[in-house]
């Protein structure tokens, strides 16, 4: 199984950082809307990558190559967050730790979760805890592009997994 896990955790990298679904929101949001585009992009990209690590968490339970799994998606992470704070830091002249706002945007969620723990359902936190981070937590439409994103996220993780888990890994990788 470990050529499967290898291959699963370069899957669910690749899936974490494409940019295609990011684009249809984008595309989807009102040319009027009150919200900075770039800053909507920006934290859907962290939404993206911060919901499939958090799949990873939640479906598994148990699973024995949880942690193994787990381990890879992260580290391919960490990497990729590497060469964006070092263009980023290029940049913007100063130092930019990239995987650090991943843990920042991460413990924010949780947070807003840890708030709010009437909400019968992650997503129902989740847009709103976007919306605010991208400078208007009342927008509805930012508010929807965030939840889109994680539910979105989310079920395409879990479809993926349960394959993984019965050890029929999907050819086709994530969609």
């Amino acid at each position: 199984m470990e050529p499967e896990i290898k291959q699963a955790g370069e899957d669910l990298f690749n899936f974490a950082v494409d940019r295609d679904d990011i684009k249809s929101l984008l595309e989807a949001l009102p040319e009027d809307a009150p919200i900075e585009r770039s800053r909507v992009e920006y934290e859907l990209a962290i939404l993206r990558i911060i919901s499939v690590g958090w799949s990873l968490s939640y479906f598994l339970g148990r699973w024995e190559h949880k942690h193994h799994l787990t381990e890879l998606y992260w580290e391919a992470i960490r990497e990729f967050a590497q060469s964006v704070s070092a263009s980023a830091g290029l940049l913007a002249g100063k130092d930019i730790d990239y995987f650090q706002v991943l843990k920042d945007r991460l413990a924010g969620y949780v947070e807003a979760m840890e708030r709010q723990p009437e909400a019968r359902e992650p997503a129902a936190v989740i847009g709103p805890e976007f919306a605010r981070r991208c400078g208007n937590g009342e927008e509805i439409h930012t508010i929807m592009a965030g939840t889109r994103m994680f539910i979105a996220s989310m079920a395409s993780v879990k479809a993926y997994l349960e394959g993984l888990r019965q050890q029929e890994v999907p050819r086709t990788g994530l969609s």
